[in-house]
């Protein structure tokens, strides 16, 4: 009897398993998952890398990731003089969120905030005081419609190519405090800034020509591939964790290229579109297409995709 109890147990040990494997690493109602942030969100070739991770390893699940960041973006308020050599004052998250979060009704939103918080300069404590009574506003807002808040730590600053002394040294400790709120507040926090940090050291200190971002502040594609690989692993999605690129993934699947770039595809032409729909204070910005027009389109593209990912 104990034999036959034995037996049975292993097979819904087993049958739980793959259940649990094939579910996915969101809870079942997650459709709608939000990315907003500053330049680096909206540049969104991490957005793109993940959105094309999870289109061939689950081609069951039909998530929508959106890509709502804007450029100069910050969440404390602040702006320093003489921003885009006078043009305009930096966006301000709070003049838009309540429009984004009702417009997308997002059932995850992961936020990439800090890099243009302390506004280049030396650590201030007015300025980081600033950052988190930003960052609270948002984490309350998110989690009062019902949706889950996941935020990232920001990307690291490298003084060697973008100057502003000191200011690494402050995106340290708005990263240090973001993770504090993991044991003091129970939030969800994904560790972008560290991980990135770390590789670049180790890069460096073997070729001291190494850069993750030519300007010191927007990564490239290297760069880009470490901030989708860490929200990856914080899904629980280990298997990536040797993948020195997105290529190590897509080269493993047929027509795998051919998917990363209609994904990126659709992905331009949506954030504009959303953007443009949600409207926001940012001038010289790409006008998108109508929403609708916008859906129709990357409808086409989403088709393309799955026959891809099928292999037909």
């Amino acid at each position: 009897m104990k034999k036959y109890c034995s037996i049975i147990c292993i097979a819904l040990f087993g049958v739980l398993t793959i259940s649990y494997r094939n579910a996915g690493p969101f809870p079942k109602k997650v459709k709608r998952i939000l990315f907003i942030g500053n330049s680096i969100t909206y540049a969104g070739k991490y957005v793109t890398d993940i959105e094309t991770y999870f289109t061939i390893n689950y081609p069951g699940k039909h998530y929508e990731f959106i890509n709502v960041g804007l450029p100069s973006e910050t969440v404390s308020g602040l702006s320093e003089e003489g921003h885009a050599d006078g043009r305009f004052p930096r966006p301000d998250l709070h003049e838009r969120l309540a429009r984004v979060l009702a417009a997308i009704k997002p059932d995850i939103v992961f936020a990439s905030y800090g890099m243009n918080d302390g506004i280049y300069q030396p650590f201030d404590e007015q300025r980081f005081q600033k950052f988190k009574v930003g960052i609270i506003w948002l984490h309350d807002a998110v989690i009062k419609t019902g949706a889950k808040m996941v935020h990232l730590t920001p990307p690291i600053f490298d003084e060697k190519n973008g100057g502003h002394a000191g200011y690494a040294e402050v995106l340290d400790r708005y990263s240090e405090w973001l993770l504090s709120q993991r044991y003091r507040a129970e939030w969800d926090v994904a560790d972008i800034h560290f991980p990135m940090k770390k590789y670049l050291l180790d890069h460096r200190a073997k070729d001291t020509s190494f850069v993750l971002a030519k300007d010191g502040v927007h990564p490239g594609d290297e760069g880009h591939w470490l901030m989708a690989k860490q929200v990856l692993l914080y899904l629980n999605e280990d298997k990536i964790a040797g993948a020195a690129s997105i290529n190590d993934i897509i080269s493993t699947y047929p027509n795998g290229e051919k998917i990363l770039q209609m994904v990126a595809e659709k992905q331009g032409i949506m954030k504009d579109a959303w953007l443009t729909a949600i409207k926001h204070t940012r001038p010289e910005m790409k006008v998108g297409l109508p929403l609708k027009e916008a859906r129709i389109k990357a409808k086409q593209i989403d088709d393309q995709i799955r026959n891809l990912v099928s292999g037909k």
